[in-house]
């Protein structure tokens, strides 16, 4: 009777398994369409595949590229019948059940090949009896379908290897950077052993494991015939050969990352890492490689002359934007992105020091003020709030230069100066300027926004000085060319169109003042590069931040270094000592032997010589630019010898014997011939007038001319195919009535106790540096707002509204 009834359960049951378990499974005949899932294929300005973004990393590869070995130690530990069976091995499953009866917990399993596979395509992980006979019907049914060598293909691409690869060609390149085909004995058999458990074996996390489980498939393929037991005992003693992260670094991981990220909130997640996308940015190979050296030498260097903290390394980002496109060619956001993630060049926000000051004297020409300008560096204080403590502005190297030019004072970086223009032109003045050059964070609305006080970021700051070289169109950053889907259809495409911002005439201005900074001042160090540039030094007091933007032509750069707890880089490591060498060494790789190539004057600019010396007697003649129209009337005074040629920014010598001329308000041109009202004269002498006393001190020019009316800032304009005409400069305010309502003096920052200075410790002046930059100390962030915790960053969304210090 038991019998019968065993024997009707057994008919049952394979009745079940033959006519209504199949009903219930998937057809295998999908396997014939089965898409593996493609992630987005980045590529770069060159339109070359740099990587791609996967859920799952998995490279297909046709059976003849996996060498025999592979195969064999597949083969060896996980299915030594697979090319007897049908899908399902008895002897495999006696063997397993009887080796976990052996030993009272599970050791072996008793699946095949076949069946392993059927579960990574067809059926979920669980292990109910249920599952065990669909995958058993589903092994007979590929078997049926497909041949050995097909199965066996499809296998070792889907296996999981851990570490985000699927397939042995993924792994091959995770774990030994190098394609499946190039793997030698010892390598296949370190890949065999991983798919039983990635997790407890991974040779970068477990090396003892994953070399006892590399011995382990060295001797199972010595049994299965495929491997002498010599070879096998020197294989394991060998290392494992895989190669650290660090050596794995490819170009680019900052980009893009964030590149990801930017795709990622317009399109998600399963779009981006699922739906095949081909997207062409803007990343220039060789632009990436070389920002990356330079900043980790820089770094090395730093980390070498100064004392670090155990465990703490001192960080840096680089950006490089081409002017005319905004299209974003490099981007660096740390020494190493295996060691640290976190894009400093996007995302960190610091004060900026003194690279914030171009946008003070922007705000300063737009108002009709000039290079020649001059004002008296001489101590000032404002008034403060709750503690009554009065702010103090301060030089960096405590002295002050009595009357001086606009122009040597952002050569020199010199803060007195900065504050009383700042002041005199408005806060507001200055935060509009930064506002239409792209700068979309929070800026505080008192006077120590001249000194650097807002935080910023390096992307966004770079983006801004970009503009000045664009003759003062602004192009929104970007990091992507166009993007299409899996069938080629055009999703997005970006078309550089920039904003006229400032007019080409001011732009220019402040560019040719920007190359004093590298001609006579802060930024010597970038002379190196030989040929026109124009940038600007930045430096916290406490030395926590070091800046440096320039830009040529063509190319604008930043860096940044710090910390990222900020504090003191060490004594001196200012701008000019820690990011000008990186942002040197950089562009020099970057542009090579290409000829210099000089800023385009506009029309209605004149190129003047004027003295940087309070005497005005051709103690220091520099030639500046000017608006035409607002140029002085007197170039120099009455004992000036000669003039030399306008030309690039440079201090002019008096040729010998050169009989004695003035300027008179005249234009030199480059023949010689000096230009006033319409008609020419050479020699023309006269005796400077006396200068009119402004709230600055002395002003070298009498109220200017009004310049004709430029077209409207703000409008579109195309970047490709200028014309190159230039337009009028904007009509300046009356400044010397007061018209101005934003000009009158803000409440300066309340201080604590110990006062705010906006000065640097003093230290020993660079040798050829030219004088050294600073900005307002921490201290200075926490009186105006609520201050930042150590560390903090923000990120690139637009600020609100500039609320106004108390």
């Amino acid at each position: 009777m038991l019998t019968l009834l065993a024997g009707s359960a057994v008919g049952v049951a394979a009745l079940w398994a033959i006519t209504i378990l199949p009903r219930s499974l998937p057809a295998v005949s999908a396997l014939e369409t089965l898409q593996p899932i493609q992630g987005s294929k980045i590529y770069d300005d060159n339109d070359e595949l740099i990587t791609e973004l996967h859920v799952e990393r998995r490279i297909f590869v046709p059976l003849a590229q996996i060498p025999q070995s592979l195969r064999d130690a597949i083969l060896a530990t996980e299915d030594r019948r697979f090319y007897s069976h049908w899908g399902v091995d008895p002897i495999g499953i006696a063997r397993a059940v009887y080796q976990n009866y052996r030993r009272g917990r599970i050791v072996e399993g008793g699946s095949t090949i076949t069946q392993q596979l059927t579960k990574l395509l067809f059926l979920t992980p669980d292990k109910s009896l249920d599952r065990k006979l669909k995958e058993a019907v589903l092994a007979f049914e590929l078997e049926r379908r497909y041949t050995k060598d097909r199965i066996l293909e499809m296998y070792l691409n889907q296996i999981y290897f851990g570490h985000g690869a699927y397939g042995v060609e993924a792994a091959a390149r995770t774990y030994f950077g190098k394609s499946v085909s190039e793997l030698n004995v010892r390598e296949a058999a370190l890949l065999a052993g991983l798919p039983k458990a990635p997790s407890n074996y991974s040779p970068f996390e477990r090396a003892d494991a994953a070399k006892r489980r590399r011995e382990h498939v060295l001797r199972s393929m010595v049994e299965y015939g495929a491997l002498q037991d010599a070879d096998a005992k020197r294989l394991a003693r060998a290392g494992l050969g895989v190669i650290p992260a660090e050596r794995r670094r490819t170009t680019g991981q900052y980009f893009l990352e964030y590149v990801s990220q930017v795709l990622e909130a317009k399109y998600g997640a399963d779009l981006v890492f699922k739906g095949g996308l081909h997207v062409y940015t803007t990343l220039n190979r060789r632009m990436q490689l070389a920002a990356e050296q330079a900043l980790r030498d820089g770094l090395t260097a730093l980390e070498t002359r100064t004392k670090a903290k155990p465990g703490e390394h001192p960080e840096g980002a680089v950006v490089t934007i081409e002017p005319e496109t905004g299209y974003v060619r490099a981007i660096v956001g740390g020494y190493d992105f295996f060691r640290s993630e976190f894009n400093r060049a996007v995302y960190a926000k610091r004060q900026p020091g003194s690279a914030f000051k171009p946008f003070v004297y922007i705000a300063a020409l737009e108002a009709g003020l000039t290079p020649a300008t001059r004002v008296e560096d001489a101590p000032v204080s404002y008034p403060v709030g709750q503690n009554g403590q009065p702010w103090k502005p301060d030089n960096y190297d405590r002295k002050y230069r009595g009357m001086t030019t606009l122009q040597q004072a952002i050569e020199d970086s010199v803060n007195v100066v900065t504050v009383k223009v700042q002041e005199r032109v408005g806060v507001s003045k200055t935060i509009g300027v930064a506002r239409r050059l792209g700068i979309a964070s929070a800026l505080t609305h008192d006077l120590t926004i001249a000194l650097g006080s807002s935080d910023l970021t390096l992307l966004e700051l770079t983006s801004a000085y970009s503009a000045l070289a664009n003759q003062g169109t602004w192009v929104p950053p970007s990091t992507i060319r166009y993007v299409t889907d899996a069938q080629g259809k055009l999703l997005e495409e970006h078309v550089p169109e920039g904003k006229a911002v400032v007019s080409p005439e001011v732009a220019y201005v402040i560019t040719h003042m920007l190359r004093g900074v590298v001609e006579r001042g802060t930024g010597q160090a970038a002379k190196a590069l030989a040929r026109p540039v124009a940038a600007k030094t930045g430096t916290t007091n406490d030395y926590s931040n070091a800046w440096f933007i320039g830009y040529t032509a063509k190319l604008a750069t930043g860096v940044w270094v710090g910390y990222d707890r900020p504090r003191s880089l060490g004594a001196s490591e200012t701008g000019s000592r820690v990011a000008v060498p990186i942002w040197v060494a950089y562009m020099k790789r970057v542009i090579g032997d290409a000829p210099p190539e000089d800023f385009p004057v506009p029309e209605h600019v004149a190129l003047v010589p004027v003295d940087l010396d309070p005497s005005n007697e051709c103690v220091r003649i520099v030639t500046m630019a000017f608006v035409r129209g607002t140029e002085p009337s007197v170039g120099c005074g009455p004992k000036r010898q000669g003039i030399p040629v306008p030309g690039a920014p440079g201090e002019g010598v008096p040729p010998p014997g050169a009989a004695p001329s003035t300027h008179d308000g005249a234009v030199v041109r480059p023949d010689g011939v000096q230009s006033r009202g319409g008609a020419d004269s050479v020699g023309r002498s006269s005796v400077p007038a006396p200068a009119p006393t402004t709230p600055f001190g002395t002003e070298v020019l009498s109220k200017p001319p009004e310049p004709p009316e430029p077209p409207a800032l703000g409008a579109p304009r195309a970047v490709r195919g200028r014309t190159g005409q230039s337009r009028g400069a904007p009509r300046p305010p009356d400044l010397f009535t007061g018209s101005d309502s934003s000009a009158t003096r803000p409440r300066a920052p309340e201080a604590r106790g110990d006062g705010l200075t906006g000065r640097e410790p003093r230290t020993g002046r660079e040798p050829g540096s030219g004088g050294l930059d600073d900005a307002p100390s921490a201290a200075v962030r926490e009186t105006t707002r609520a201050p930042a915790r150590a560390g903090s960053f923000g990120d690139l969304r637009p600020a609100a509204a500039d609320q106004q210090s108390p």
